[in-house]
């Protein structure tokens, strides 16, 4: 299936410290080519993979489970470490919960996540959803993205969202879930208050039930879901590079 103008995954060198971004669900690296941007101009090196079924068509992503899209960060991973001697992660939205595993698995130096949703909105209706073994061919339509200034691939989001993908995630969820005490690496929590995507208590629920000595959490007034490209995302940027600039 031919990949969506800018759905690229993008690599940017910089120094020995690097940072690996995740995206999310439906979603493509377009939407943290900026937060990129500015860790690569800080002088990291920025690596960002395209998730297994994402940045092509709907039907790429249902032939996809949640071990496709954690085995796209492992190989990730696996390049970042080969060329920097520190790691960071930055995890947006299913991103974050991608990003909470791999710091159960992978030496991580320091790990910042951005609306991680452990607990899914009630706005999102999913007690709607009809059981696993009947979503096949079933689609939640999503409404046409028009964000301005940010990159246009950014705007390119799956207009469908598979209903047994949707399983995928919330399995991939509860499995993060019960793995958290094991994560004891510094970590930034970061969400919006104003969130219809994942719950704001998410943010509370990680930072309660991670082992971390270090943690950060931030919780941003007036903003929603997508940090990384609201119109609050240079603060997001500037949280994110000072936690992993910062001496500890």
């Amino acid at each position: 299936m031919k990949i969506i103008d800018g759905a690229e995954s993008f690599f940017m060198r910089g120094g020995e410290a690097g940072v690996l971004l995740v995206h999310g669900f439906t979603g493509l690296p377009a939407e943290l080519f900026l937060l990129g941007e500015f860790l690569n101009k800080s002088g990291f090196t920025v690596i960002c993979p395209r998730l297994a079924g994402h940045g092509t068509h709907e039907r790429d992503l249902v032939r996809t489970e949640k071990d496709d899209w954690f085995n796209s960060v492992i190989d990730a991973y696996s390049i970042l470490s080969g060329v920097c001697k520190k790691i960071f992660v930055v995890g947006h939205s299913m991103g974050g919960i991608l990003a909470l595993k791999l710091a159960t698995i992978k030496k991580i130096d320091r790990l910042a996540t951005l609306a991680a949703p452990i607990f899914v909105s009630g706005d999102m209706h999913l007690e709607q959803l009809p059981p696993q073994e009947m979503c096949k061919d079933l689609y939640s339509v999503r409404p046409h993205r028009k964000l301005l200034d940010v990159p246009p691939a950014a705007n390119k989001v799956y207009g469908k969202m598979p209903l047994v993908s949707v399983h995928e995630l919330l399995n991939l969820i509860s499995e993060v879930r019960e793995l958290l005490p094991q994560i004891k690496v510094p970590i930034l929590i970061m969400h919006g208050e104003e969130d219809h995507t994942a719950d704001l208590k998410s943010a509370n629920y990680i930072a309660e039930n991670v082992n971390s000595e270090i943690l950060k959490v931030v919780k941003i007034p007036e903003c929603g879901h997508l940090l990384p490209l609201t119109e609050k995302r240079d603060f997001v940027f500037a949280e994110v590079g000072n936690f992993f600039s910062e001496k500890f």
